[in-house]
């Protein structure tokens, strides 16, 4: 099953502290980077979420978000008074010593235990987190995989085309021989002293030898029934398909290099831009 490294999941889970929101987007990358932003309450949880998410998810440029929204009713303001009363007392302390000082109402709001907000259960919290990261990556997972299917089937439909390719090149193969040995002759025939004919057929061997592509068109086919079964595998395969297509490439440069025909050498080109397409859906396969 194709994954692609692209996609986006989301959801959210109504918890007695409030609503859990959870995003997980990606994107393209060499290995699996993953950004987490969390709310105060949940920031203990990280190293597990981290976790979870490199459980199920091998590549890609990943940002993971957990917010907390609170109720309307439960962000009401709840001050600490006899915590205030005692900073009160304080200031008064310390008035003769500092005449001068002046604290602001909100600088105090800001005080450490001023405000205070009603206790969390941080056990069933955290698990009512992990809980709703389970379905995001669920959705997430499944998002890949249908972006996957649609990379897969245009890469099979350029592995077609490279298959083709291969087959038209063995059935010239053969015509271009002769047409060599024909074109070699004529030129024998018209050199002003003969040619031991035995010597000229050795060398005309020697020559097409060099030629030959045969060994590079059955390495070719070897690398489709490859990428064929690669794509059908479950685990990631985008490492695998990129070694893959390194081959395709060296058997398409070795088959340009060889060509002593426009047909073989266009050949070449076409199978260069097949690659080339191939790789630029292989950059996005997990």
């Amino acid at each position: 099953m194709i994954r692609s490294m692209t996609a986006y999941a989301g959801g959210e889970r109504v918890t007695p502290w409030g609503t859990l929101g959870c995003e997980m987007r990606s994107v393209n990358h060499r290995f699996l980077e993953v950004g987490v932003r969390l709310p105060e309450e949940l920031r203990a949880l990280e190293p597990q979420l981290r976790e979870r998410v490199s459980g199920r998810i091998s590549r890609g440029k990943l940002d993971l978000v957990m917010r907390l929204r609170v109720p309307e009713a439960a962000a009401s303001l709840n001050v600490n008074e006899a915590l205030v009363e005692q900073l009160g007392d304080l200031a008064l302390r310390l008035h003769s010593r500092f005449p001068g000082m002046r604290v602001e109402f909100t600088e105090l709001l800001q005080y450490p235990g001023v405000l205070r907000t009603e206790a969390t259960d941080a056990a069933a919290l955290q698990a009512e987190a992990m809980a709703l990261l389970d379905e995001v990556i669920d959705g997430f997972v499944q998002a890949r995989e249908r972006e996957g299917d649609k990379l897969a089937t245009a890469i099979s439909e350029r592995v077609d085309g490279i298959e083709r390719i291969a087959a038209e090149v063995r059935e010239l193969i053969p015509l271009i021989r002769e047409g060599q040995r024909a074109k070699l002759a004529a030129r024998l025939a018209d050199l002003p002293h003969p040619v031991d004919p035995g010597r000229a057929e050795q060398e005309l061997v020697m020559w097409l030898q060099k030629l030959d592509v045969d060994e590079e068109l059955d390495r070719l086919s070897s690398h489709i029934s490859e990428i064929r079964r690669v794509l059908k595998q479950r685990e990631p395969v985008g490492r695998r398909l990129d070694f893959l297509l390194q081959e395709f490439n060296r058997e398409s440069n070795t088959l340009g290099s060889k060509s002593v025909d426009a047909r073989t050498s266009n050949a070449s080109v076409e199978l260069k831009v097949l690659i080339d397409q191939i790789r630029e859906q292989v950059q996005n396969i997990e």
